[in-house]
C-alpha cells in the first residue's frame, strides 16, 4: 500500500485540552501508511509534542500543503457550529471546499455538528458535508441532522473514549481520596454561581476529607482554579498538564469528577470515575443523557450551596461509575471512527 499524506484540520495548538485529546486520538487511529501534516495554531509545540509535520493554520502555506497531500480530515469536535463564532464554520468549511476542489479525499471525522442558528451557515455546512468522501459523527443529534440532509454517516461515541492514557508523575504522592474539578469560563458561570459552587466544594471537602484537584483544560480555566484554590480548607493541587494522555491519566487516581468540560467528563467516565456534570452546552447535555450521567444545567445550579454539597455528597457516597462492560462497549464503538479511516484510506 503506497504512502499518502493527510492534512489534519481542527482546533489544534490552541491550548484546549479537549481538542488536543482529539488530535492525539486521531494520530493514534490513523493507518500506518498515512503521514499526517497537522494545521496548528502553535506549529512548533504541536511538532514537538506529537513528532509530526505541521503548518500554521492561518498561513498561506496551507494551500501548498493541500496541493501536496492526498487526504484532508476535519479532526473531530464542534468545528461546524455558529454559537461560539460565526467565522469558525466558514474557516473550516472553506478549507474543506478547497480540498474538495483540489481532488483530495475528504473526511469529516468524529464531528459534533451544531448549533447552526444562521441559515447561511446551515447551507454551507450541508453543501460541504454532502461532498465529503466519508463522515463520522459522535452524537445522535448530529446523525439526525445529516439524515435530514440525506447524508450518510457513521455514528459512534466520541473517539476520546478510546484514547490511551499515561500516568501522571507525582499524582499518587498527593493525599487520597481525591476529587477532580474542571471548570471553564462561561456567561452562565456568574460570580454568584462560582461563589456558591466554591462554598459547596468547601463543604464537600470538609465532609469527605478529600484532596481537591483543580484541572484546567484550557489556559482561560486557570484563573478560575486560582480563584477557588485559596479558599479550600484541605489538601488541594492545581494540575496544569499539556499532554492530553496525561490529562486522561489524572482520572485514574480520583474517586469523583465534577466538570463542565465535555472531554474531562468523557475521560473521567472512561477511567471508571463517578462523574457529576455542569452543562453549559448541548454537547454536555447530550452526553449526560446518553450515559445517564447526573448533573445540572449550569443555569439551573441551585442557589443554596448546602443543596449543592448535599447532592454531591450523596453521589460521592452512593453514586456508581460506569460498569467495566459499559466502558468497554463505548471504547469498542468509539473505534468505529478508526475503522472508517482504515476503510476509506485503504482503497486509495
Amino acid at each position: 500500500m503506497r504512502k499518502m499524506q493527510a492534512v489534519l484540520c481542527g482546533y489544534y495548538g490552541m491550548g484546549n485540552g479537549g481538542d488536543e485529546a482529539l488530535l492525539a486520538t486521531l494520530l493514534q487511529m490513523l493507518p500506518d501508511h498515512v503521514t499526517p501534516l497537522v494545521l496548528s495554531g502553535n506549529p512548533q509545540e504541536t511538532r514537538d509534542r506529537y513528532n509530526v509535520e505541521t503548518c500554521n493554520r492561518m498561513a498561506i502555506p496551507v494551500l501548498q500543503a493541500l496541493r501536496q497531500s492526498d487526504v484532508f480530515i476535519w479532526g473531530g469536535g464542534s468545528l461546524i457550529q455558529d454559537a461560539t463564532s460565526a467565522v469558525s464554520p466558514f474557516y473550516y468549511a472553506g478549507l474543506m471546499a478547497m480540498a474538495q476542489q483540489l481532488g483530495l479525499k475528504t473526511i469529516a471525522w468524529a464531528q459534533g455538528i451544531g448549533p447552526l442558528k444562521r441559515p447561511l451557515t446551515r447551507a454551507v455546512a450541508r453543501r460541504t458535508f454532502a461532498k465529503c468522501t466519508a463522515v463520522s459523527v459522535r452524537d445522535r443529534g448530529s446523525a439526525a441532522l445529516l439524515a435530514d440532509w440525506h447524508i450518510s454517516c457513521t455514528l459512534a461515541p466520541d473517539p476520546v473514549w478510546a484514547m490511551s492514557a499515561t500516568p501522571v508523575p507525582g499524582l499518587w504522592n498527593l493525599p487520597a481520596p481525591r476529587i477532580a474539578v474542571t471548570l471553564r469560563s462561561h456567561p452562565e458561570l456568574t460570580a454568584t454561581r462560582l461563589a456558591n459552587f466554591t462554598k459547596a466544594l468547601i463543604s464537600l471537602q470538609q465532609a469527605t476529607q478529600t484532596c481537591i484537584l483543580l484541572v484546567p483544560f484550557q489556559n482561560q480555566d486557570l484563573a478560575i482554579a486560582q480563584t477557588i484554590q485559596p479558599q479550600l480548607p484541605g489538601a488541594n493541587q492545581i494540575l496544569c498538564l499539556e499532554d492530553p494522555k496525561a490529562l486522561k491519566g489524572v482520572f485514574r487516581g480520583v474517586e469523583m469528577a465534577i466538570g463542565m468540560r465535555y472531554h474531562s467528563l468523557i475521560m473521567a467516565a472512561s477511567e471508571g470515575c463517578r462523574c457529576f456534570a455542569l452543562s453549559y452546552d448541548p454537547k454536555v447535555s447530550k452526553l449526560m443523557q446518553e450515559i445517564e450521567m447526573p448533573g445540572w444545567d449550569l443555569a439551573q445550579l441551585p442557589d443554596d450551596p448546602n443543596v449543592i454539597s448535599q447532592v454531591w455528597l450523596e453521589h460521592y457516597a452512593n453514586g456508581t461509575p460506569l460498569e467495566p462492560d459499559q466502558i468497554q462497549s463505548l471504547v469498542d464503538r468509539a473505534l468505529m471512527h478508526r475503522d472508517l479511516l482504515s476503510e476509506t484510506l485503504s482503497s486509495y
